[in-house]
């Protein structure tokens, strides 16, 4: 069975809305890879050393990362050797097959939630202007409409309306928002949002920090003393720390995560703003060149568009086109 084939069958378990909404969101990342990939294909029918550069080119464009493509390019170049591939097009399913490979990495986990039926704490940390607080109003919305009761920890207490940015999303999603006043200390903010959480039973509580990457010492020692107060009182948590990231700004966003680092505790990736860039390769690239899993995308505006990433999903949002056509020739040829 062709990869293209078993990757449609896969998919067809999966909610079609969730499907349209990775198609839909990663429409310009599809131009800048697929197309340009195909145009090569049509354009050199044999593969020569010109096409593997080509080939590199177009990936590196898409923010999939120098050392990432380097190694892609690499093992192509093996199997097109092994399988005695001479047409350009015969590299494509393989091409594909690939990419699952490298966003899948070792393990691809969802989001972690309390082993115990306890309270759920999950805190998000990145600089300013990522969609941070969207990010956290949207898995709100999400928590909710699946039943569960949801907090918001307003932890990120000196940027400007951060306070009051996270309220209005509480707003909009009917839940309640723990504050304090601007300038506060983010701990005492944490410590009052784990008790009214534990007074009100919540099931999941979502917490914002401040996004400075100016002072790394400062920020550290502000994230350990939260830590600190968080485990005090809920002592398997927090059971996430996501690091939420731009994908439009591509590379920037690799060095980023590479700053702030597993030293900062983080267990995951937020990309958001993928359907607003044709750099979606970034999405390979960090997830190749760090050891940590992509947990969440951006894939929209809409409420429903922050979605758990699936590496299947985003390939074959990528290759619609080509399954497509794959099957279409197949039902002709019947």
């Amino acid at each position: 069975m062709s990869f293209f084939k078993k990757l449609k069958e896969s998919i067809a378990s999966k909610t079609e809305a969730v499907t349209n909404i990775f198609k839909e969101g990663l429409t310009k990342t599809r131009t800048a890879i697929v197309e340009k990939v195909e145009e090569l294909i049509t354009r050199r029918k044999k593969i020569d050393e010109e096409f593997y550069e080509e080939l590199e080119e177009i990936l590196i464009g898409a923010d999939v990362g120098v050392n990432t493509v380097m190694q892609l390019i690499d093992d192509l170049r093996v199997e097109v050797k092994k399988q005695k591939i001479e047409n350009a097009s015969d590299l494509q399913p393989i091409l594909s097959e690939k990419l699952v490979g490298l966003l899948k990495g070792d393990n691809n986990p969802g989001l972690q939630m309390s082993k115990n039926g306890g309270i759920t704490v999950i805190l998000f940390v990145g600089v300013n202007g990522v969609g941070k607080t969207t990010t956290i109003g949207k898995l709100a919305h999400k928590y909710k409409s699946e039943g569960k009761s949801v907090l918001l920890a307003a932890g990120d207490t000196f940027r400007a309306g951060a306070i009051e940015q996270l309220e209005v999303w509480g707003q909009r999603v009917g839940v309640d928002v723990i504050k304090q006043s601007s300038g506060s200390d983010p701990a005492a903010v944490m410590f009052d949002a784990v008790q009214a959480a534990k007074q009100r039973g919540v099931d999941i509580l979502l917490c914002d920090t401040a996004g400075r990457l100016q002072n790394k010492t400062n920020l550290m020692e502000e994230l350990n003393k939260i830590f600190r107060v968080i485990q005090r009182e809920i002592p398997d948590a927090p059971h996430e720390v996501l690091l939420v990231l731009d994908a439009t700004t591509g590379q920037n966003a690799l060095s980023q995560a590479k700053l702030f680092g597993e030293k900062s505790g983080v267990t995951g990736l937020v990309l958001t703003k993928l359907d607003g860039t044709a750099k979606g390769g970034i999405v390979i690239a960090i997830r190749n060149e760090l050891n940590l899993p992509v947990k969440l995308v951006g894939l929209g505006e809409k409420m429903t568009d922050l979605q758990e990433f699936d590496s299947e999903q985003f390939v074959h949002a990528l290759f619609a086109g080509l399954i497509q056509r794959e099957t279409e020739n197949a039902s002709e040829e019947q």
